[in-house]
């Protein structure tokens, strides 16, 4: 919730789904419970919520249904990549260290520019995913940047986890974001 309110902050609609509505609205801080949650949500359940998520924003006061982006991070930037592969309603996409389809025929049909932001001393995404993701942009003729950052590891964005929260990475991450959708978004 607290990115959302961030974005709202910045004057975007904002939405936070509870993607794991079908288990039982479970939360925890844990990182090895949320693990456990995320390996136990179908994908194709996540995509099925985040399509209705976008059919109600495209109806909701307020919102410019031609200037919908997604973002989300570790699982949720999974999903903020593989949604606009399925939901052309989606005009720019910035997921954080998230999953990189393998292999990569989804990014055939993504229909909206990417800002792929990646720490590189990320344990759960490697170096080579990151660049399957670089090359299937450049093989599909995708727009898309893939941005790196060295030293940073995994959830270097959660002002929460004092453990891998990286002050100065998660600023640069957040202001390019801005003006990703700013750009793409208006």
């Amino acid at each position: 919730m607290d990115i959302a309110r961030r974005y709202a902050g910045e004057g975007y609609v904002a939405i936070a789904p509870d993607l794991y509505s079908r288990l039982g609205h479970t939360v925890t801080a844990d990182p090895n419970e949320a693990g456990k949650l995320m390996n136990s949500l179908r994908q194709e359940d996540g995509l099925k919520d985040l399509n209705a998520t976008v059919a109600y924003l495209k109806t909701a006061p307020g919102v410019d249904s031609k200037r919908l982006g997604v973002t989300g991070f570790c699982m949720g930037g999974s999903y903020a990549l593989m949604l606009p592969c399925v939901n052309p309603s989606i005009k720019a996409a910035a997921p954080f260290y998230g999953q990189v389809p393998n292999p990569d025929t989804p990014i055939k049909n993504l229909g909206a520019p990417v800002l792929y932001i990646y720490g590189e001393d990320d344990g759960w995404i490697t170096k080579a995913d990151v660049q399957r993701l670089a090359n299937a942009l450049k093989k599909y003729n995708k727009t898309g940047e893939v941005k790196t950052y060295p030293g940073a590891p995994h959830a270097f964005f959660n002002d929460t986890r004092k453990d891998v929260y990286k002050p100065a990475e998660a600023k640069d991450a957040w202001d390019r974001t801005l003006a990703f959708f700013k750009q793409h978004l208006g």
